[in-house]
């Protein structure tokens, strides 16, 4: 009998988290034979805990793990992937945006042979500005980082034991775990769904977390940055050479006088940017390599209590 672990990072979630259970239990565990519900709470600071603590009372398959801070939702991910139990483990967001059915869809491709499932979204109710903006990025992604990456992308997904194991063996910093997934290779099939509006709560999905998911993708999964750097040499390079025999030509053949203050200002002004601009992409580089060097942990468990029917063997 195989067990599914529900993995559902929480952050300031107060709101929808006892919707979300009622919702859970009327729509899909009802229908599992073994399940658990790992609850991740990544540093809320409002009563999300307290609550969470309140449904754990009501169901003895549900576990909590408390982190000392806010690492992020991936760091969050990751550690319910860690500390899960089953067979296989899907994630969930507890903002109710996604339909919980799609869990069970996702189970059933398990079931069928499949390491990796994906639940692509086909639509969105949301802003036309959030849907071009998260559009485009994934075709980014798809473009010169992760071929894979489908139309559309996905947040929620379900992954099998071995490739849970694989990914808390990478251990990656400043990175994504969607890319991790993806990078993986392991065998793939896909469900489609619609993304809801949110109708309780305020999501803490900032502009600065969108702009350092970018960078994070880009950085860990592509060498555009360097080729760029690399291209932008050559192309400088060679574009110097033909400014100068220009310049020879038109003072020996043509008699024509070049100004010399003004391309001289303009060649500095470009060439400062495209060292500063240099610098600036082998820093970000320089800096994750640094930052994976310290070892620190992508996150910290302040508090792991287990559901109240695990068996310890």
């Amino acid at each position: 009998m195989a067990k599914l672990s529900i993995i559902i990072p929480v952050y300031f979630n107060e709101m929808n988290l006892h919707d979300l259970y009622d919702d859970l239990k009327s729509k899909v565990l009802c229908k599992l034979d073994a399940y658990e519900l790992v609850f991740v709470d990544d540093g809320s600071q409002d009563s999300s805990y307290t609550i969470l603590k309140e449904i754990q009372a009501m169901d003895p398959n549900v576990m909590l793990v408390k982190l000392s801070r806010n690492f992020g939702s991936h760091s969050a991910i990751l550690a319910g992937l860690i500390h899960s139990t089953g067979d296989c483990a899907a994630m969930k967001a507890a903002d109710l945006q996604e339909p919980s059915t799609m869990i069970l869809e996702m189970y059933e491709k398990w079931l069928a042979g499949n390491n990796v499932v994906l639940a692509i979204r086909k639509d969105r109710q949301e802003p036309w500005v959030q849907k071009t903006i998260s559009n485009l990025y994934y075709k980014v992604m798809r473009k010169i980082a992760l071929s894979s990456m489908p139309d559309g992308g996905f947040d929620c997904f379900l992954i099998d034991r071995k490739v849970i194991k694989v990914l808390e063996l990478m251990d990656e910093k400043n990175s994504t775990l969607m890319g991790q997934i993806l990078w993986a290779g392991f065998k793939t099939d896909v469900i489609y769904y619609t993304r809801l509006q949110r109708e309780k709560g305020k999501s803490r999905w900032t502009l600065s977390k969108k702009i350092k998911l970018f960078v994070d993708s880009i950085l860990a999964f592509s060498y555009f940055p360097i080729r760029f750097i690399s291209t932008m040499g050559i192309l400088t390079f060679f574009g110097t050479i033909l400014w100068l025999l220009y310049i020879l030509y038109a003072k020996m053949f043509i008699g024509i006088e070049v100004e010399g203050w003004t391309t001289l200002m303009i060649t500095n002004l470009f060439f400062y940017g495209l060292i500063l601009l240099t610098l600036g992409i082998i820093g970000e580089y320089l800096w994750r390599a640094f930052d994976a060097a310290r070892h620190r942990p992508s996150y910290i468990v302040e508090e792991w209590i287990e559901p109240k029917g695990a068996k310890h063997e």
